[in-house]
C-alpha cells in the first residue's frame, strides 16, 4: 500500500471531502492524483464502521485518503489515531497534542501527520492548545519555530493552520509560511478557503519557499443539495495549482 502521497514529488496537493465513494474516485481523477480525500471520523459512531467504510475509499484512490477529525474537533483525536493504525492512510489530521501518540501507533514514518495550531492574534506566534483538555484552557502562544520543533520531536510532518477564515490572518499566515520554509516543514492552510482566495493562499506559501503545501478546501466547493464535492471546482483548483507550481 502506498503511504507516501503524490504531493511529496509534486509540491502541492489539495485536501477535499468526498460525499461518496464515486465522488472520491472522480475527485482523484480530476486532481490527477494531487489530492488526499478527506474522511471524517466524526461521521461514524464507532471505529469498526469507520474502518470498514474508509477501506472502500482507499481502494479507489490508491490510499490517498486523509483521516480527519471533523471541524478540528479535539474529542476525535484518539479515534483518529485508532482508525489510522488500522488503515495506514497517506494523510492524518491531528490536534497538536495527539501527534506523538498517533505516530507511535502507526509505527512508520511515511504517513503525513499534521498538528493543528491556531492563529494567536500575534504575528510569529501560534496557539498550540488544541487538544481535548488544553483547548478548554487559556490559549498557549508559542513562537512558530518552537511549535514546529515540538511537532518534529513528536513525529509530525506539517502544520495545519486552522481556522484561517480565508485571509483574515494573512500576516500571521505569512510568518507561519516563512517559518515552515526555513525549517523544511510542510504547511496545510485550512478554513475559509474557496475558489476566490485559493490562488493567493497557495502563492503566499510557495513564495515563502514552503516545500510541500496541502490547502484544505472543504465546504466552499460542496454542493449543498447533494453533499458531494463539485468535480468542476476540483478541476479549477487543479488548474490554479498547475499555474503556480511550475
Amino acid at each position: 500500500m502506498d503511504l507516501k502521497p503524490n504531493y511529496y514529488k509534486n509540491q502541492v496537493a489539495i485536501n477535499v471531502l468526498a460525499g461518496s465513494i464515486e465522488n472520491a474516485k472522480e475527485i482523484y481523477q480530476a486532481a490527477h492524483g494531487h489530492v488526499v480525500v478527506g474522511l471524517l471520523t466524526k461521521n461514524y459512531s464507532n471505529d469498526y464502521l469507520a474502518i470498514k467504510d474508509m477501506k472502500k475509499y482507499q481502494s479507489v484512490v490508491n490510499n490517498a485518503i486523509s483521516v480527519g477529525l471533523g471541524a478540528g474537533d479535539p474529542n476525535q483525536s484518539t479515534m483518529v489515531s485508532r482508525v489510522s493504525k488500522a488503515l495506514q492512510p497517506q494523510h492524518i489530521n491531528q490536534v497538536f497534542t495527539g501527534v506523538g501518540r498517533c505516530r507511535a501507533m502507526l509505527d512508520e514514518n511515511e504517513t503525513v501527520i499534521n498538528g493543528l495550531v491556531s492563529p494567536s492574534g500575534e504575528v510569529g506566534f501560534v496557539n498550540i492548545a488544541t487538544g481535548p483538555l488544553s483547548s478548554q484552557k487559556t490559549a498557549t502562544k508559542v513562537p512558530v519555530e518552537t511549535a514546529i520543533a515540538l511537532l518534529q520531536d513528536m513525529g509530525g510532518t506539517s502544520f495545519k493552520f486552522f481556522p484561517m477564515k480565508g485571509l483574515a490572518y494573512e500576516d500571521e499566515y505569512k510568518a507561519v509560511a516563512e517559518a515552515c520554509a526555513a525549517n523544511e516543514f510542510d504547511l496545510e492552510p485550512t478554513g475559509g478557503i474557496d475558489l476566490d482566495n485559493f490562488e493567493k493562499i497557495l502563492q503566499i506559501a510557495m513564495t515563502a519557499g514552503v516545500k510541500r503545501v496541502i490547502p484544505h478546501v472543504y465546504s466552499s466547493i460542496i454542493d449543498k443539495k447533494t453533499g458531494l464535492t463539485r468535480i468542476a471546482d476540483v478541476r479549477k483548483l487543479y488548474t490554479i495549482m498547475e499555474k503556480i507550481v511550475k
